[in-house]
């Protein structure tokens, strides 16, 4: 690591530093050989040019070894304020992540095993699902259990929630009323109700809400500054918060925050940094959330993931593609190099945090826009980058 060259582009409202330009070292002999310099460089300027076309909004950071090595921002938070690196944004789906902390620090605990079923701790639930659906199926979307948002007079309702225990609440509700789509263990679906439930069952098993069992337990250990469960009026109100920038049918963008519950779930929208997520991933990967075990035990593979729409970063065509469902993560086997995360996108958002823990590098990209069709083109490159 050498000099910092810190810039700032008015026009495109970003910010940013490009912090390494001597060699980056490869990780130890045998393991994956490390982009260059001049790999990183022409990253920044794919960065650049996507912001110049309206393409991305948002910020972005690549750490190797502990270290940042490019910080980028660019575009709008909100009316008030630019991008920058302390903009918070609506992490979506990456919140799971935290969720699946929890429980594992639980089962480290002796307080879940990640065998037992559902009606072990949550009280409620038909026996059809109580009586059948395991921790293990939850934390792999093998659980047969679906979509929250996609429930029949859900969204409608949770709209007009206003307190955390009414979102906690009403959406547990929900889902103990719906049915399963296949027997646990039987098949695969991405599925929020899931991780609403493993977080239920934080709750219970805790005695405390999930919400302050996370920033106690998860935020709080990780070294998380300001990353929390923001509600919508601090949305609205909050200048240091990113606003979602939905596309249109017009192709204009539009501000959908009151599309938006009135707090994030176990399942979604925690709000975040980079600098937290980088945070937070050398953390996990360092044990400090959970002993040596109970870390491996969840950043492994467990079965093979749920099928997801549109194209896959590091996915080429007609190349085979080796992946697994991990206790939260999943893990992608992408040119002889494992790479360990998770995505998330909503109306206006889209999350994409990743570990490369054979040539040492975390990357996490943060916008206030959604994407047609898969992952941003900044996240695909990232990752080519990285495993080419």
């Amino acid at each position: 690591m050498t000099t910092t060259r810190r810039s700032v582009l008015g026009v495109l409202g970003a910010s940013g530093a490009l912090l390494a330009t001597g060699a980056v070292p490869g990780a130890a002999t045998g393991a994956a050989v490390s982009p260059t310099p001049a790999d990183v460089r022409a990253f920044d300027q794919f960065v650049k040019e996507q912001a110049a076309v309206d393409a991305f909004a948002g910020s972005l950071l690549l750490v190797h070894r502990g270290r940042p090595v490019l910080a980028r921002s660019y575009g709008r938070a909100n009316d008030t304020a630019l991008n920058g690196p302390d903009t918070l944004f609506a992490m979506a789906s990456v919140t799971k992540l935290f969720t699946a902390v929890a429980i594992a620090q639980l089962a480290q605990a002796g307080k879940i095993a990640y065998t037992s079923t559902l009606g072990t701790y949550v009280s409620g639930f038909p026996a059809e699902i109580a009586d059948t659906v395991k921790v293990h199926h939850l934390l792999t979307h093998t659980s047969g259990l679906g979509d929250t948002f996609t429930m029949p007079g859900y969204l409608a309702e949770a709209l007009t929630w206003t307190s955390v225990d009414q979102v906690m609440n009403g959406t547990t509700d929900y889902i103990r009323r719906t049915s399963l789509e296949f027997a646990p263990g039987a098949g695969s679906r991405y599925s929020n109700a899931a991780y609403h439930v493993l977080g239920a069952i934080v709750a219970q098993v805790s005695g405390k809400s999930y919400y302050d069992y996370v920033r106690e337990h998860v935020f709080r250990p990780a070294g998380l500054t300001t990353t929390d469960f923001y509600t919508r009026p601090q949305w609205h109100t909050d200048p240091r918060i990113a606003h979602p920038y939905a596309k249109q049918p017009s192709g204009e963008r539009a501000d959908t925050i009151d599309q938006r519950l009135y707090v994030g779930t176990p399942a979604g929208d925690a709000f975040t940094t980079c600098a937290d997520m980088a945070r937070f991933a050398s953390a996990l990967q360092g044990s400090k959330l959970l002993d040596r075990a109970f870390t491996g035990i969840t950043l492994s593979g467990k079965v093979p993931p749920p099928p997801q729409p549109g194209p896959q970063p590091g996915r080429t065509p007609g190349v085979p593609h080796v992946g697994f469902q991990c206790y939260g993560p999943v893990t992608l086997l992408v040119n002889n190099q494992w790479v360990t995360g998770h995505g998330g996108g909503a109306p206006g958002t889209s999350t994409d945090v990743q570990m490369y823990p054979g040539s040492e590098w975390v990357t996490v990209i943060l916008s206030n826009y959604d994407y047609d069709g898969g992952p941003p083109p900044v996240v695909v490159k990232a990752r080519d980058m990285i495993t080419a």
